[in-house]
């Protein structure tokens, strides 16, 4: 989550409700006019005035609700979307979800989550990019405790799970570590934008607090980027199998020309949408992207995955 938005999930509500006021005026300036093609809705909302223009969102397939079954084990390895920057990954038998976001949310919805927190059976690992509440979400974080073996994130991000008395761990850029049949790097990213706003936080933010995931699997190498300005070594990696793709065209993410670069460097991935589609803000950068648009920008545009919430995509290796 860019800039204003919520990036702590904080216990004072009355900042909080300044917060998101703030962020609703300065989304009439900073958003982009997206239309709806390829397969996917169009949301529509009136303009504040007559004279406005109408606003057009790109919105998700209709969510295809998943159960306990999906997290049997199984001879494969099934990445589903959970909406907003959220996927829950079975890698035979290996359950883990990254930025789950399944209720609680601040912001209005256009979709219905596939499976409740309360109804996840278990969890080996829950991978936490960073602290912003569409990617770290306390409601959502507190329903999954009881059947999550262990949150994982950045040094950062584990305070605050330690604080909650979670079972957590953090690690710094570039550990790796083991969670049943998956072996995980965190990865590097750039989302202190904190900083350039004063006022915004007590705290001064390292680049070191948030991460990505590089996810090796039985069946292929998944990328979860997290949210981050584009980096030089984003583009220098092993080919990925799946890329879990955020392409807002938002200064504090890759911006969608960025996404574009990420995209024909790895010109044979995958790249499974995410970050989109989700929350109604038609005029907020971060969540109006468009697939229609990437189809039109990106090498090989039919690798492009328009999910649906809860829809399984099964990884296979791509040809390096």
């Amino acid at each position: 989550m860019p800039l204003l938005l919520s990036f702590v999930n904080s216990n004072k509500p009355p900042a909080h409700r300044f917060c998101r006021l703030f962020r609703q005026e300065l989304a009439l300036f900073v958003g982009l006019l997206a239309t709806s093609t390829l397969g996917v809705q169009a949301q529509t909302t009136t303009g504040t005035t007559p004279s406005q223009p109408k606003k057009y969102q790109a919105t998700a397939p209709k969510t295809q609700p998943f159960g306990a079954a999906a997290f049997a084990p199984s001879g494969k390895t099934t990445l589903r979307w959970l909406g907003m920057g959220g996927f829950f990954l079975n890698s035979r038998g290996t359950a883990i979800m990254i930025d789950p976001v399944l209720g609680g949310f601040d912001m209005p919805l256009l979709i219905s989550f596939p499976i409740a927190a309360k109804a996840v059976p278990r969890l080996d690992a829950v991978l936490l990019t960073h602290a912003d509440n569409d990617h770290y979400s306390v409601p959502t974080t507190a329903d999954l405790a009881p059947v999550t073996k262990t949150f994982h994130s950045t040094v950062y991000v584990d305070s605050l799970l330690q604080n909650r008395h979670l079972p957590a761990a953090g690690h710094t850029i570039g550990d790796t570590f083991r969670v049943g049949q998956v072996q995980v790097k965190l990865t590097r990213a750039d989302h202190a934008y904190q900083n350039a706003y004063p006022g915004m936080s007590k705290r001064f933010f390292q680049q070191e607090d948030a991460c990505g995931f590089w996810l090796e699997t039985p069946d292929g190498t998944v990328w979860a980027p997290g949210d981050s300005r584009l980096l030089p070594e984003h583009l220098q990696y092993p080919t990925p199998d799946a890329i879990l793709f955020d392409f807002s065209d938002s200064e504090w993410h890759f911006t969608l020309a960025g996404a574009v670069k990420i995209a024909n460097a790895y010109p044979n991935t995958p790249l499974l949408l995410n970050h989109w589609g989700s929350v109604d803000a038609p005029d907020f950068s971060p969540f109006n992207a468009d697939p229609a648009q990437l189809a039109k920008l990106v090498v090989n545009p039919g690798r492009i995955k328009v999910l649906a919430p809860g829809e399984a995509y099964t990884l296979k290796r791509v040809k390096k």
